[in-house]
Formats: C-alpha cells, structure tokens, sequence
C-alpha cells in the first residue's frame, strides 16, 4: 500500500474536510430513513403459513407479540444442501442485534422456501438462535419477489428490485418490513433486494473504516470471498500447508 506520509498537522486539516462530508452524508442518510418511514402501506389479506419446529406458524405469529417485523428473505432452495453464503453472512449479524432491538418492539425471523429438516440442521450447523420458517408450501416467497416459478424463469427476464433482470435463479434474497395493529391487521411498509441490506452487515462497517477497506477489487466479484463462518478456519489450514 502506497500512501503519503505527512505531519500530524496536516492529517487533522485534511481528515476535518473528510469530517465535512461524513456529516453530511450522516444528514442524508437520517432524511432517507425518515422518508423509508413515510412510505404508504400495503394490508396484507393473504393468510400465509410457515412450517416452524413446533408446527405451523402464521405470518402474525412471527411478530411474536410485538407490533414490528423484519424477514430476511434467505436464500435456501428446496434441493440445496445448505443456505446461501451470502444470506448466512447476513445472518451471522442478526443474533447480537436482536437482543437489542426486541427491547424497541421489532422481531425478527428468517423465511426459507426449503423443509423445516433442512432449516434446523443448518440453523443447528451455523450457532444461530433467531426464528426461521419455512414457506415451502406456501406463496410468500413468490408475492414478495424473491423466487419465480420455472415458467418465470423460461422467459428472458423476472422481475427482481422492482426491475426487469436476467436470472436463472429460483430463489434470490431480500429483506421485508411489517407493521401489525392493534386489530390484528398486518401491513407490509417496506422491502430492499440485492445491496439493499448491505447496511444490516456490520462486519463491511468495519471493513470500511480500516486501510484497505473492503480490498475487493482484484477478486472476480466483490463477495467471491465470503464463506460460512465455519468454512473460513479450513482455508487458513489449507493456505498453511501450502506455504502460503
């Protein structure tokens, strides 16, 4: 890494402009949330049921008592062995936050269009504690735009964040917001699709403040090193053995 090397002095001048405009983006990115927060609502009338561990769950029992929903759209199709790299990456995130913000009434689960056999080994396999269903029976995934049928995915492009794209994936991912009333009704206020969740990932906060920062640009594609968390100490083993 080639930088240049200066004075205290001169650091402070220069990191106090990029101060400027970190608040700045801060603003924006507050007047943003505050305009996600604005969005109109969609009732949601359909009665979805999930497969849980205990049994079938509706989409109102996943609020568990609270008044607030995420889901993470997770990436897990019916014939795969285990979930998406990139979903369990996510994932890997929820457990710590979750022990805070369902003191701030909001819950949270994980939807799957695999069995619920597959979803609790591999929920087992990775440590993780939160909620995760499965809508193998159901059409959740396909309203909420994150599977297609084959019939979809025979024609040129499917519909995936709001856009025309072309995939041959059966299931991709997302993240969903709902609100439940007093009632009982349930409303859906929000959803994001490919980097849209990208701020949920605290381990790329990080990475973004060190001095190679997410050091992507020379791998084919920016993930290409994301792995299950327990896949990573393999590769280090791998790279000593051959003197790496």
């Amino acid at each position: 890494m080639q930088h240049p090397v200066v004075s205290r002095e001169e650091w402070i001048a220069v990191r106090k402009a990029l101060l400027a405009k970190e608040k700045l983006l801060t603003r924006q990115r507050d007047q943003l949330a505050a305009e996600r927060r604005n969005l109109p609502w969609v009732k949601v009338d359909k009665p979805y049921v999930f497969a849980g561990p205990d049994g079938n769950e509706t989409l109102a029992d996943l609020f568990d008592g609270r008044s607030q929903l995420i889901i993470q759209h997770f990436m897990f199709g019916p014939d795969w062995e285990e979930g998406c790299v990139g979903c369990s990456f996510g994932a890997d995130h929820v457990d710590s936050a979750r022990q805070h913000f369902e003191h701030r009434d909001l819950s949270f689960a994980a939807v799957s269009r695999t069995s619920i056999a597959k979803i609790e080994a591999f929920k087992r396999r990775m440590g993780w504690t939160f909620k995760w269903v499965s809508s193998l029976d159901s059409d959740f995934n396909y309203d909420f735009g994150v599977s297609f049928t084959k019939e979809q995915l025979a024609k040129s492009k499917v519909v995936y964040n709001y856009v025309p794209i072309e995939s041959q994936m059966e299931d991709l991912s997302g993240i969903s917001a709902f609100y439940k009333d007093e009632a009982g009704a349930i409303f859906h206020t929000y959803s994001t699709y490919g980097r849209g969740d990208e701020l949920l990932s605290t381990a790329y906060a990080y990475l973004d403040l060190a001095p190679k920062g997410r050091d992507e640009e020379n791998l084919p594609f920016p993930s290409a090193w994301w792995r299950h968390h327990d896949k990573y100490e393999d590769e280090r083993l791998k790279a000593k053995e051959q003197g790496r």
